[in-house]
């Protein structure tokens, strides 16, 4: 199983508007209905109105893979330099 914790730091007072438009997209609904996912959610800190941490699991490889080849995907991509500031990522192979 792939793990990945996604730290996103929002621009300044843009975290609910990324989050906004990722719904909108379809992101979250669509990454929970591939095959091989087996969490896919946002959290928002209480302390820093800037962050947001996406937590997904994946069970392979070849699953993860094909997640990343999605046109939502993709667009995904656009929407993170619209609104990110910078994002930081920890993967667990388990």
């Amino acid at each position: 199983m792939i793990i990945l914790n996604v730290y996103y730091n929002a621009k300044p007072g843009k975290r609910d508007e990324f989050y906004s438009a990722v719904k909108a997209l379809g992101v979250p609904e669509d990454s929970r209905a591939e095959a091989g996912n087996i969490k896919y959610d946002y959290y928002f800190s209480d302390a820093d109105e800037n962050q947001i941490l996406l937590v997904e699991h994946w069970k392979d490889e070849e699953a993860f893979k094909f997640h990343g080849e999605q046109d939502y995907f993709r667009k995904l991509q656009e929407i993170k330099a619209e609104y990110i500031e910078e994002a930081h990522i920890d993967r667990f192979d388990v």
